[in-house]
């Protein structure tokens, strides 16, 4: 088991990577989508629901020797890149949309996972979602009036529509005036998910990478009127079902799983480490669950984080770790303070995994039994 960082935006750099290198760490999930891209943040900082994302208008998608550029600038730094993280909106809006542009973006990522294959970079990871994350505010509610991500559903219109030309928070194409809301129902958003995996799974099969889905954040059941996908510890099973392969995997995030109504995280997690399902894990702390949730930091929340790394351990999980939504430092530094902090209580539990699994022979909590999931809608 290996403890990484995720890099995006500025921080997918020579400086970011140096960062990465002195903080001990050797794998990185990197981010390529510009969300910052033309964004106007200043409505969601100063308390207004997000977050928000810019657009991804005519952005190129990302090329072999945009990837291999990456991946030399990281091997300087003797870091590896454990995944790529987000699919930009632009390379796949009518894929999620079932738009009549599907076919066309689906050749475009077969040929992404090819390159990908063939550069080294062994995982996607994809949150198959129309109205993605939406519907957090930032609040100074983690430990010490730290400013984090915050989910009270009674306080916004949840279902308030998505602009048109928008997928996930992001602007793909320009507005088309009087155009109607996207919406979808459940049944409807699967059959897309099903035809995405049918058509992308055995190309990553051949490029030897795996496909790695995120679940809902927030994991409610419905968001601006459009339907979530995996927002229970079941679908995730369901998910799997639908093409059976080592490349249909999971980016399993502790906090969204945690956050749900459903289910036991623990053996949630031992299920699929068992099943080696797990492509990487998004190591995040979580208070309380929908409709109201507080994330917090690492070692702040509900989750006992060092039960999630032994039970890990003990299911045989060698992939990588990454913070996740860290709360804000108040210092010069906010970003880097937080996840030096996340990351070396993360070293700390790996480090010593072998005394937390003694520690559970002499009765430390954390359920020890092989979960037993109810079958999904």
């Amino acid at each position: 088991m290996k403890v990484g960082i995720s890099l995006y935006g500025s921080l997918l750099s020579e400086a970011g990577a140096r960062f990465a290198s002195q903080l001990g760490v050797e794998d990185v999930v990197v981010h390529l989508t510009d969300y910052g891209r033309n964004a106007d943040v200043s409505a969601y900082m100063a308390g207004g629901i997000g977050p928000i994302n810019g657009e991804c208008i005519d952005a190129p998608l990302w090329s072999y020797g945009r990837l291999a550029e990456l991946f030399e600038m990281l091997s300087r730094h003797n870091l590896r890149i454990a995944a790529l993280e987000n699919i930009s909106p632009n390379f796949w809006s009518d894929v999620l949309l079932d738009g009549p542009r599907k076919h066309a973006q689906m050749r475009d990522l077969q040929q992404l996972v090819r390159d990908m294959g063939q550069v080294g970079i062994p995982v996607l990871g994809y949150n198959f979602s129309i109205a993605g994350v939406w519907g957090w505010q930032r609040k100074p509610l983690g430990r010490g009036g730290a400013v984090t991500a915050v989910f009270a559903m009674d306080e916004f219109d949840a279902q308030s529509p998505i602009p048109d030309g928008m997928v996930a928070n992001m602007r793909y194409r320009v507005a088309v005036p009087g155009a109607v809301s996207q919406t979808v129902d459940e049944a409807t958003l699967w059959s897309r998910l099903q035809w995405f995996l049918k058509e992308l799974v055995p190309v990553a099969e051949e490029a030897g990478v795996r496909l790695a889905a995120h679940p809902d954040d927030p994991p409610v059941e419905r968001l601006r009127d459009t339907a979530r996908l995996v927002n229970s510890h079941a679908k995730y099973d369901r998910l799997l079902s639908l093409v059976a392969s080592p490349a249909n995997a999971l980016e399993f995030c502790v906090g969204s799983l945690a956050e749900m109504r459903d289910g036991d995280i623990y053996e949630t997690t031992r299920h699929f480490a068992r099943r080696n399902a797990i492509a990487y894990v998004h190591f995040r702390n979580v208070r309380g669950k929908v409709p109201n949730y507080v994330e917090t930091f690492v070692d702040d929340g509900d989750i006992d984080m060092a039960g999630i790394v032994r039970v890990l351990h003990e299911e045989g999980y060698k992939g990588v770790l990454v913070p996740d939504h860290v709360p804000e430092f108040d210092c010069a530094a906010p970003w880097h303070a937080g996840h030096a902090y996340t990351v070396g209580y993360m070293k700390a539990l790996v480090a010593q995994v072998d005394a937390l699994c003694r520690g559970r022979s002499r009765g430390t909590r954390v359920s020890g039994d092989a979960p037993r999931l109810a079958a999904a809608p």
